[in-house]
């Protein structure tokens, strides 16, 4: 048995030759070793590692946010040093080293790390492939999104438990008005366990949180349609949702990262691949070594040169030159293969549920902060009820003895000391000994006329709010309901677009090294969705329309055209911009609804404004100007025009002459069949339609003429081109004006194109939509073939109701903002 020899002496020096008292303790080693190895591991795990998954914060974090909200910081003031928050939360809270509290602070603010970083910082801050300043060069305060986490401390929403030496307390866990465990993710190693969570857009997760509030019993399939996936702050692309939906049922999974990238021009015979976008984590001189490394074994060739174009006004730009005779998607596979431009995530979520390491899926997760979301408004609401009541009662003792002041003087004048007036207010008015006692400390002037008058209304607002708060307390369904209405308030405030786009897959086929790809003249279709993700699918047949239902998104414009012709963009600044058909990525054909999951954001492909939007595609090669046709715009100010196929080779020319804070709202291609009528619907839920032909063409730089009859404050926002003949769906989404359209869900409804007949252009057109009350305006208006397909912002399928005979209907109330319906 090995063991250890533990010698404890006497703590008084010996004197002369007097004999020194010891005492020898044997100590088993495996014992000792099992004991001391347990308290680092419960220390490391529960102190250090791994996040609560109530404010998804680790120790350390929620230490820093607590002390930056102590020390008076706010987001609206001025930055401090941030060796002193460094300073104040290592002496007062945190039992470790600086620099272990400064490594978190700096991962707080990095943007490329955090999805909503919770510390601004000022100064250098490092980047993805370099460290940080020392914390006495850089400047730190919350970030906007800080006081969401530590917002209503004061009112007992949390337990206080001491600091390391028991003189201060903490909170336990910070209130936190939003899921920060999925938004930020979280990373860490424990002893035996780790945890690798991957952030999520902030709107999407508060949908989901919703409506888990409303449905507690709703599945995983419910909430992944509000969560399809993780938001990543780098952007980029994750391909396979496989293993994100293995994450959110079992919290463990894995998914592929890529780098967004396109082919340009470079010099006039070269082509290049351009990265805008790096896989999560990443950085360029990664990039940059592995690829240095990659073309020097042989594993990627024909790749010629390297730059690093990345500044600050336009952001990451990374250009690799691509020699003359490769193909660029096919050295791009390569570069996925060997080069950190696609990289894996591995997703392990293990939180501290309850003071226990618990592996947590999607649902799980939104339950924890759900239930500690509802914990915290009802401890408020309490405390709020608590200090409303208490001053109730100082203010109705108040309201006493103003009624009759001069016996008050009276008594205060004649009593010996302070107990015996107040023992004597007690008596005479029938007061408590709290109102005798403000009663005696109040001041003269507050005992006017006005003052009465102040008090009684106080009273009352008083009373109302004890009420409120009441009735939050005595109801469980009003309590979520708040609940809810805050998380709201938070997603309109902080939200914001979604930057990662989710891909089922994206298989590409590889050239031969040496070799060119040289894809063939063929007929095709250019296809467009809502989320502005373009393809191309081989074939000339007609698209199906019906079939199975598509997985991602919905088409919006579709063009048949072929391989090796050009498409032109029509803008909603009136704007026309080529589109080689031969760069876009080609997509297999499906026997249903064809998916465009696979396909490239326009954006990549196109020199677009910062707040141009595209709206439509149209015919631009030779072949299909000779087969002459026109096309129909429709503007904001409600003003159409129809311009025949007969455009210039240069790139970005307009087709509209635009007014002043005008406008292009739809795009339609008439191709030679005219007979087709074209549709306006406004804001003020007024439709539209009559016959095309009605509409005489004009030139380009012409500026249209008069569609729709416009009342004043009004606008159109929905044009297109319907055939009357077929069946057709209205569908109308209404809600409130000034807000964001994507940021509200709104009341929707879906009716028959039938119950709509025809007027004259330039006429007001008839009612299509009544208004609940609280909605004054149409946020989303489609007219499109029957069935009526919907997606989200994120490319979710929405289900829409069957339509319904009601004209003049209103809406029934939807749960997820509708971006586009085709």
């Amino acid at each position: 048995m090995m063991s250890l020899m533990a010698r404890s002496r006497s703590t008084q020096p010996p004197a002369g030759d007097e004999e020194i008292d010891e005492t020898i303790v044997d100590i088993d080693v495996t014992s000792e070793m099992e004991s001391s190895f347990l308290e680092y591991a419960y220390s490391v795990i529960y102190s250090r590692a791994l996040p609560d998954a109530r404010d998804g914060l680790k120790p350390v974090q929620r230490r820093i946010l607590y002390m930056m909200a102590e020390m008076g910081l706010r987001p609206d003031r001025g930055h401090v040093k941030s060796q002193r928050v460094v300073g104040e939360v290592m002496g007062k809270l945190h039992p470790h080293g600086d620099s272990a509290i400064y490594d978190a602070l700096v991962r707080m603010a990095q943007s490329f790390n955090m999805r909503m970083p919770l510390v601004d910082g000022h100064g250098n801050f490092g980047s993805l492939d370099n460290g940080p300043a020392a914390p006495r060069y850089t400047e730190a305060r919350p970030a906007k999104a800080a006081p969401l986490m530590t917002d209503s401390l004061d009112e007992d929403v949390v337990d206080m438990v001491p600091n390391y030496d028991n003189q201060l307390l903490q909170p336990e866990v910070l209130p936190a008005q939003y899921p920060n465990l999925l938004v930020n993710g979280a990373s860490g190693i424990a002893v035996g366990m780790a945890t690798n969570m991957a952030p999520h857009n902030l709107v999407e997760t508060i949908a989901a949180a919703r409506h888990l509030i409303e449905h507690p019993d709703a599945d995983l399939e419910a909430l992944m349609r509000f969560v399809p996936g993780p938001d990543l702050p780098t952007g980029g692309r994750i391909v396979g949702l496989d293993g994100i939906r293995d994450a959110y049922r079992t919290g463990r999974g894995s998914f592929k990262i890529r780098a967004t990238t396109r082919v340009e021009n470079i010099t006039s015979r070269r082509k290049g691949i351009v990265v805008t976008e790096l896989p999560y984590q990443v950085g360029p001189e990664k990039v940059a070594e592995k690829l240095r490394d990659a073309v020097q074994s042989k594993k990627v060739q024909g790749i010629t040169d390297y730059q690093d174009l990345t500044d600050r006004h336009h952001g990451l730009r990374l250009v690799l030159a691509v020699k003359s005779g490769y193909d660029p998607e096919a050295v791009l596979n390569q570069l996925y293969r060997y080069t950190p431009l696609e990289e894996s995530f591995g997703i392990n979520n293990v939180a501290l549920v309850e003071g226990q390491p618990r592996t947590l899926g999607l649902k799980q997760m939104l339950e924890v902060f759900v239930d500690h979301r509802l914990k915290v408004v009802r401890r408020r609401t309490e405390h709020r009820l608590g200090k409303r009541k208490a001053r109730l009662h100082l203010v109705e003792g108040m309201l006493l003895a103003i009624v009759d002041i001069d016996e008050v003087i009276q008594i205060i004048r004649t009593s010996d000391d302070a107990e015996s007036a107040r023992t004597r207010l007690m008596g005479v008015f029938d007061l408590s000994q709290l109102q005798a006692e403000y009663i005696l400390e109040l001041r003269l002037r507050r005992l006017t006329k006005f003052s009465q008058i102040d008090l009684e209304a106080e009273r009352d607002e008083l009373r109302r709010e004890i009420e409120e708060l009441e009735e939050i307390l005595g109801s469980d369904a009003v309590l979520r309901a708040l609940v809810s209405e805050e998380l709201a308030t938070v997603a309109a405030e902080h939200g914001d677009s979604r930057r990662t786009v989710l891909l089922e897959a994206a298989d590409q086929p590889v050239a031969k090294a040496g070799g060119s790809l040289e894809v063939p003249d063929e007929p095709c279709h250019v296809l467009l969705t809502g989320t502005s993700l373009v393809a191309r699918v081989a074939g000339e047949a007609e698209l199906l329309r019906e079939g199975p239902r598509a997985s991602h998104d919905v088409i919006v414009s579709d063009v048949l055209t072929s391989t090796r012709s050009t498409v032109g963009v029509v803008t909603d600044q009136g704007r026309v911009l080529h589109l080689s058909v031969v760069e876009l990525p080609s997509l297999a054909p499906t026997a249903g609804a064809p998916s465009l999951a696979g396909g490239t954001r326009l954006r990549d492909l196109l020199d677009l404004e910062r707040d141009e939007r595209p709206l439509g595609l149209i015919r631009l090669g030779e072949d299909d100007l000779a087969r002459g046709g026109a096309i129909a715009l429709g503007t904001r100010h409600g003003v159409v025009k129809r311009v025949q196929l007969d455009f210039p080779r240069s790139d970005g020319f307009e087709i509209i002459a635009l007014k002043d804070g005008d406008t292009v709202v739809g795009v339609v291609d008439l191709e030679e069949d005219t007979d087709l009528d074209l549709v306006f619907v406004t804001s003020e839920a007024q439709l539209l339609h009559f016959p095309a032909s009605g509409v005489r063409p004009q030139g380009r730089g012409a500026g249209g003429v008069a569609g729709i009859k416009l009342p004043e404050d009004s606008h159109v926002v929905f044009f297109g081109a319907i055939d009357v003949t077929a069946a057709a769906d209205v569908v109308t989404v209404s809600g409130t004006s000034g807000t964001l359209p994507l940021l509200q869900t709104g009341s929707l409804k879906v009716s028959p194109l039938t119950e709509f007949p025809a007027k004259g252009r330039a006429t007001a057109g008839m009612r299509c939509h009544r208004f609940l009350r609280g909605e004054d305006a149409l946020i989303g208006a489609w007219v499109v073939p029957h069935p009526a397909r919907a997606s989200s912002e994120a490319g979710q399928p929405i289900d829409l109701p069957e339509p319904t005979g009601r004209r003049d209907g209103s809406g029934t109330p939807v749960a997820v903002p509708i971006a586009a319906i085709s």
